[in-house]
């Protein structure tokens, strides 16, 4: 999906990737991370969306919870988004400052005291029940929490495991039970996805649940006589430079950039060029070749929803096609189409990932845009430091 964009606008990491693997230095099943380029594109983003009066929290899942590159993005933009209690942990205690909790996952109740302590900005609740475990443990803290509201999504327009939140329809009730709560203040709003792009069209465009976290936020205002703009609106989904005019026209207050960070949001693999420099490989390893002469990669971190076209062999300079597997395998190979390659070839690839729901060893890597390529360091998909291949 990106090995094309990749090798265009940054090969020193494609071949940072294959070195590192050749010398045994990273083992296959790895994802070699820029650490340059993504602190450079977190520092467009910043400034992209200083111009435009946004303000942005930053979402790091897709490149494992990892703290070099938390306190690379966060020195430009400083609060995140956490998507669950443990990516919210590693990121706090990688320096960042807490933004938005419970994004995509609810706070858990039990977590809600030791969290709600590092005075997050905003949490996410998706129904009373929630808002009312957020009140009873910021009573106890003594504060009064700022919490948004998970605008129900529209039909066919939310991801499979991400279903929830209030119903538009019951956005009055829900909030009439909230104001009796004393530890909690209604903020704004939010919904996932609020802007999509379809493959290969190279356009972003809002998603019905913009529109009715829109219409949400204007009916909480009206409550209580206020501007509507008063309140936050915050609408992750492809928040990056190119759609930063998108939400400031349709009246978001908050973008969550995510792939934008490592430049692999749809739009990356589409063209035209976009700002953001890709900044992240897949090296893994020929293990064996089937009868039919199709090489089987070492797998772990196939993501299915990936769009994994072709991987490049830099021994021969082969692209082979990687053969489609169905969601339901095991992601212990992934096959490729015949071609000229052999057991022990370097393998390196480049799709849309969520390393966090890996296996996969995660390597950072600084000095590329001075031609004096590091590596600076090794870890698991939860960013925590793993020993090297051979120790």
């Amino acid at each position: 999906m990106f090995l094309d964009a990749v090798l265009a606008r940054n090969p020193r990491l494609v071949g940072c990737a294959a070195d590192l693997h050749r010398s045994g230095a990273v083992p296959p099943d790895t994802y070699v991370l820029d650490l340059d380029a993504v602190r450079a594109n977190a520092a467009l983003l910043a400034a992209g969306a200083d111009r435009l009066g946004l303000a942005l929290w930053f979402v790091v899942k897709q490149v494992g919870r990892n703290p070099e590159l938390v306190r690379a993005i966060a020195g430009h933009i400083p609060r995140f988004a956490a998507i669950d209690a443990p990516e919210a942990r590693v990121l706090h205690a990688a320096g960042a400052r807490p933004g938005n909790l419970g994004h995509l996952v609810q706070v858990p109740h039990r977590a809600l005291p030791g969290m709600l302590a590092w005075r997050p900005e905003a949490v996410t609740v998706y129904d009373l029940a929630n808002a009312r475990a957020v009140s009873e443990a910021a009573v106890r803290l003594g504060v009064v929490q700022d919490v948004l509201v998970r605008i129900e999504g529209a039909a066919g327009a939310v991801h499979p495991g991400q279903e929830g939140g209030v119903p538009l329809g019951g956005l009055e009730a829900f909030a009439a039970g909230v104001e009796r709560l004393p530890g909690v203040r209604i903020a704004g709003v939010t919904a996932f996805p609020c802007l999509a792009c379809a493959p290969g069209s190279g356009r972003v465009a809002p998603t019905p649940n913009l529109r009715l976290a829109g219409e949400a936020r204007r009916l909480l205002a009206a409550r209580s006589g206020g501007d509507p703009s008063r309140l936050v609106l915050s609408a992750p989904g492809v928040t990056c430079l190119a759609s930063l005019p998108l939400l400031a026209r349709l009246g978001a207050t908050h973008g969550e950039p995510g792939h934008a960070l490592t430049g692999t949001t749809p739009l990356h693999a589409a063209g035209p060029p976009q700002p953001e420099r890709p900044a992240y490989v897949y090296v893994t390893e020929v293990a064996h070749t089937l009868a039919d002469g199709s090489p089987a990669l070492f797998g772990g971190g196939f993501y299915p929803r990936g769009g994994v076209r072709s991987a490049l062999i830099p021994r021969t300079g082969a692209r082979l096609a990687v053969r489609e597997a169905p969601a339901g395998n095991i992601d212990y190979y992934r096959l490729l189409e015949p071609g000229d390659a052999r057991a022990g070839d370097t393998a390196v690839l480049a799709f849309r990932t969520q390393m966090f729901v890996t296996r996969s060893t995660v390597a950072v890597v600084a000095g590329l845009a001075d031609g004096a390529p590091e590596l600076t360091g090794l870890y698991d998909p939860w960013g925590r430091p793993v020993a090297g291949p051979h120790g």
